[in-house]
């Protein structure tokens, strides 16, 4: 059994924020973004007197991601830039942002522009002046997506929340604001694969869903394909649910009774019309059905079992090549590869 702090209203504010942002392939976007966040981070500290860092977590960017990075001004506002030493994915950046955030509570936010710096300062307010320990963003809506996209999004929360005691609630990003307790409590869980939407929301405590409109991205295209979209979600199903396993058992049951229904019906026709059920094509379409069904079950039961591999392998989950810290006061910096 785990525990965490109970939160303390008064002091919520010294706990400070850590605003974390995973970078990949957005070199042009970062100036615009930074400016922007640089820009809350001092009107918190002047309003609020809360603390803002802002840790760029670069995951092998392929462009000028991290130069651009080392040159971000730290004026007003504390940095860090953790660069990895490849490509470990988003969800291994948002580990890596958790872990060397150094103030109390954590923000996550795409380096796209998508997500509204503006809206920061409301997940900050739900935080510090209503005590929600988890602020999430969901999309408002997908009107603008095509329908295959929409359908398959619908299909992914459906089985993904197919009897599970705990529901994910559908559309939910990364933008969300962790406090202290709830950051404490994300940190203790210690699965390698992980699915940042449902493990943020699995821990409980206080939460509150706040739709928004995804803006326009600053510069370029995503870097989501429908590929990779399709290996994120299936990283989230055999991750945090057990739903392909029971989709997989309830096909078996239905394939057997229509099997067993079947035979019945042949024998009540020869017992009784005397008519002789003809054909190899029926059994050979019978046999490839089958086989079919069996390799798909099987397929399902190996992803689990090579998560179970991956969990036993306890590999670490990212590596980092280089690491700055800049302070907002005059005062030390961590030089490049100090925590590689």
């Amino acid at each position: 059994m785990s525990t965490v702090p109970a939160p303390n209203t008064a002091s919520a504010a010294e706990a400070g924020l850590s605003i974390v942002v995973p970078v990949y392939n957005e070199a042009a976007n970062l100036p615009a973004l930074h400016a922007r966040l640089a820009a809350l981070a001092a009107g918190f500290a002047a309003k609020r007197g809360l603390a803002v860092e802002i840790v760029y977590v670069d995951d092998g960017s392929r462009d000028a991601s991290l130069a651009v990075l080392r040159g971000l001004p730290n004026d007003g506002v504390d940095l860090q830039v953790v660069s990895f030493s490849r490509n470990f994915g988003k969800e291994a950046a948002l580990v890596a942002g958790l872990d060397h955030a150094s103030k109390g509570a954590v923000l996550f936010m795409d380096a796209d522009g998508q997500h509204p710096p503006d809206m920061v300062e409301h997940l900050v307010s739900l935080w510090l002046d209503d005590g929600y320990d988890v602020a999430f963003t969901a999309k408002a809506h997908r009107r603008n997506e095509p329908a295959l996209r929409r359908l398959f999004v619908r299909t992914f929360y459906a089985l993904l929340n197919w009897g599970a005691r705990h529901q994910i609630p559908p559309d939910a990003g990364d933008f969300r604001l962790l406090s202290p307790r709830a950051a404490a409590a994300l940190r203790q869980l210690p699965e390698r694969n992980r699915f940042f939407k449902g493990l943020s929301s699995w821990i409980g405590f206080r939460q509150i869903c706040v739709p928004y409109e995804p803006a326009e991205r600053i510069h370029g295209v995503s870097s989501w394909s429908f590929q990779s979209l399709v290996g994120l979600s299936i990283e989230g199903l055999t991750s945090f649910s057990v739903a392909p396993l029971r989709v997989a058992s309830v096909f078996g049951f239905a394939m057997a009774g229509g099997a067993f229904v079947f035979g019945l019906w042949i024998i009540l026709e020869k017992l009784i019309w005397d008519i002789a059920v003809p054909g190899y094509a029926s059994l050979m379409v019978a046999i490839i059905i089958i086989g079919g069904v069996q390799l798909i079950v099987i397929g399902v039961m190996g992803e689990y079992i090579g998560k179970i591999l991956s969990e036993l392998k306890a590999r670490p989950i990212y590596f980092i090549a280089e690491r700055e810290v800049r302070q907002a006061a005059p005062g030390a910096r961590t030089p490049p590869g100090a925590d590689a």
